[in-house]
C-alpha cells in the first residue's frame, strides 16, 4: 500500500517538500492510517493533526478525542482540537446532521490552515469512498464535475485539498493497520444503514467489487478523465461567456440572453455554473441539478421578464434580453428626483448618465439622433427640468397624432424593470414632456431652423 500511495502522491504531485500539511484524523482507520503515513513518510514536511468532536455521541466522542491526542503526543505530532455542539448548530441553521457536521469540521479545518499558514489539508478518503461519491451524485443529482466525485487537489483556505488514499481501498487500509499495528477507534453508526452512504456501502459496493476486485481503479480513471474534459470545456465557456457578459461586480452579474442561448447546451450549464461559483463562493448544499434546469428553461422561455429565487438570497431576473443575477433587492424603491436645467453646463444624473447643456446659435447641422434634443426657447416654457417618471407619464410623439405612454414606450424598447425608475424625462416648466433621452422624442423639438438661437441637450448613457 505504501508503494501505490507514493506513486499516487508522485504522478498527481500532490505534494511539495518541506510543505505544512495539516492532517484531519477522526481517530477511525482512514484518518488514523494517512496520519501514520504521512508522519513515517514524508519526514521533510511539517505535520499537524486537527480533530473536531462534534459531541454526537457524547462520553465516546469525547473518548475519540483523548485517544487522537495521545497518539500525538506519543509520536510527537502536534494537535487541534475542538468541541462543537452539532445537534445544536444543525437545529439553529435548520441543517441535516450531516451538513452541519461538514460545515462546522471545515469551517475549523479553514481556521487551523490559516494559523499555521499550511499548504494542504490532507484527507483520508480512500477508494471505496469514491465509488460511493460518484454513485450517490448520479443518483440525486450534481452539478458539471461534480459527477466526477472528489478531487485528488483542489483549492482551499490558504492551501488546498489532497486525498493520498483515493488510489487504494478500504481493505488495503485496514491491513496497513494490522500491519503497524494500529488500533483505530470504531464510530458504531458506520454498521447501520440509516445514512445514504451507508446503504451504497453496504449493498451496492461488495456487488460491484465481486463483479471486479479492481474497480476503484476504474472509477478513479473514470474522475481523472472527466475532470480533464471538465478543464478543456471550461476554458471553452469561460471565452463564451466573457461575449455574453454585460456586468460583472461583486455582487451581482448581469448577461445577454441571445447570445447565451446560441452556445451549446453543454456550455450554458456550465456558464451558469460559473456565474453560481462566483456569487456564492461557497455553493450551498441545498443548490442542485434541479436549480441549473429551471434557470435553463427560465431563460429560454418566451416570456419576457420574470424571476427566480435561488438558495442563500440569490435572485435571477430576467427582463427582456437581459438577466441578472443579484442579491440585491431589484424592486426597492428608488427616490424620485426632479433637476432644474436652467444654465448651459453639464449635470449628473442618479444612474451616472450625463445631460449637457448648450446654447448654439445656428441649428446643428446634420442628423441628429436621439441622444440629443434641440429646442427653440420660443416654443416652451423654461425652465426645463429632467426627472424621474410618475404614474400616468404620456408623451405626444415627434411625427405621431396623439400620445402614448412612457411605460409603453419603455415596453416597447424593452428597458430592463430595474432601469425604468432611474430612467431620465425631460420636461418644460408646464410638465410636457420634451424627451425620453436615448429613446424618443415629443413633437416639441425645434423644426424652424432660421432662430438666432437654440437650446441643446446632449445624454450620455452609463453603459
Amino acid at each position: 500500500m505504501i508503494e501505490k500511495v507514493n506513486q499516487f502522491i508522485q504522478k498527481h504531485e500532490l505534494i511539495k517538500k518541506g510543505s505544512t500539511i495539516i492532517v484531519g484524523v477522526s481517530g477511525g482507520p482512514d484518518s488514523l492510517a494517512l496520519l501514520h503515513y504521512l508522519y513515517h513518510n514524508q519526514k521533510e514536511s511539517t505535520i499537524i493533526t486537527a480533530h473536531v468532536d462534534h459531541m454526537f455521541r457524547g462520553d465516546e466522542s469525547e473518548e475519540d478525542l483523548r485517544y487522537v491526542k495521545e497518539f500525538c503526543e506519543i509520536n510527537q505530532i502536534p494537535f487541534e482540537s475542538i468541541q462543537i455542539d452539532v445537534t445544536s448548530y444543525k437545529k439553529e441553521h435548520s441543517l441535516s446532521s450531516q451538513v452541519a457536521a461538514r460545515e462546522v469540521r471545515y469551517h475549523f479545518f479553514n481556521e487551523i490552515m490559516r494559523k499555521h499558514k499550511a499548504d494542504y489539508l490532507a484527507l483520508g478518503h480512500h477508494g471505496d469512498d469514491q465509488i460511493e461519491t460518484i454513485l450517490m451524485r448520479l443518483v440525486r443529482g450534481s452539478k458539471g464535475v461534480g459527477y466526477a466525485g472528489m478531487q485528488v487537489n483542489r483549492p482551499f483556505s490558504c492551501g488546498s485539498i489532497i486525498r493520498p488514499f483515493l488510489a487504494v481501498t478500504r481493505a488495503d487500509i485496514e491491513e496497513y493497520c494490522r500491519e503497524w499495528k494500529l488500533s483505530p477507534r470504531r464510530d458504531p453508526s458506520n454498521d447501520k444503514d440509516d445514512y445514504t452512504r451507508n446503504r451504497f456501502r453496504h449493498h451496492i459496493l461488495p456487488f460491484l467489487k465481486q463483479e471486479n476486485p479492481a474497480v476503484h481503479a476504474r472509477f478513479l480513471q473514470f474522475n481523472q478523465y472527466m475532470t480533464e474534459d471538465n478543464e478543456v470545456l471550461d476554458e471553452l465557456t469561460i471565452e463564451k461567456m466573457n461575449k455574453v457578459m454585460k456586468r460583472n461586480e461583486d455582487n451581482e452579474v448581469e448577461i445577454e440572453i441571445p447570445p447565451f442561448l446560441e452556445m451549446p447546451k453543454s456550455l450554458q450549464r456550465r456558464g451558469i455554473q460559473l456565474i453560481l461559483n462566483y456569487l456564492y463562493k461557497e455553493l450551498p448544499p441545498s443548490l442542485s441539478a434541479v436549480h441549473i434546469d429551471n434557470l435553463l428553461t427560465f431563460l429560454a422561455s418566451s416570456h419576457p421578464s420574470g424571476e427566480l429565487q435561488f438558495p442563500a438570497g440569490l435572485r435571477i431576473v430576467k427582463s427582456y434580453e437581459s438577466c441578472t443575477y443579484t442579491y440585491s433587492d431589484c424592486e426597492k424603491h428608488v427616490s424620485p428626483y426632479r433637476l432644474q436645467i436652467d444654465t448651459p453646463g453639464l449635470y449628473k444624473l442618479e444612474d451616472g448618465s450625463e445631460i449637457k447643456s448648450q446654447v448654439w446659435r445656428s441649428y446643428p447641422r446634420g442628423p441628429i439622433g436621439n441622444d440629443s434634443f434641440v429646442i427653440d426657447p420660443d416654443t416652451i416654457q423654461l425652465p426645463i427640468f429632467v426627472r424621474t417618471r410618475e404614474i400616468g407619464d404620456k408623451m405626444r410623439l415627434k411625427g405621431m397624432n396623439g400620445s402614448k405612454k412612457v411605460k409603453d414606450i419603455f415596453i416597447d424598447e424593452k428597458i430592463p424593470l430595474r432601469r425604468r425608475d432611474l430612467w431620465p424625462i425631460v420636461e418644460d416648466k408646464q410638465g410636457k414632456i420634451l424627451w425620453l433621452p436615448g429613446l424618443k422624442k415629443s413633437s416639441y423639438e425645434a423644426t424652424c431652423k432660421t432662430k438666432s438661437h437654440y437650446i441643446v441637450i446632449q445624454y450620455t448613457q452609463n453603459v
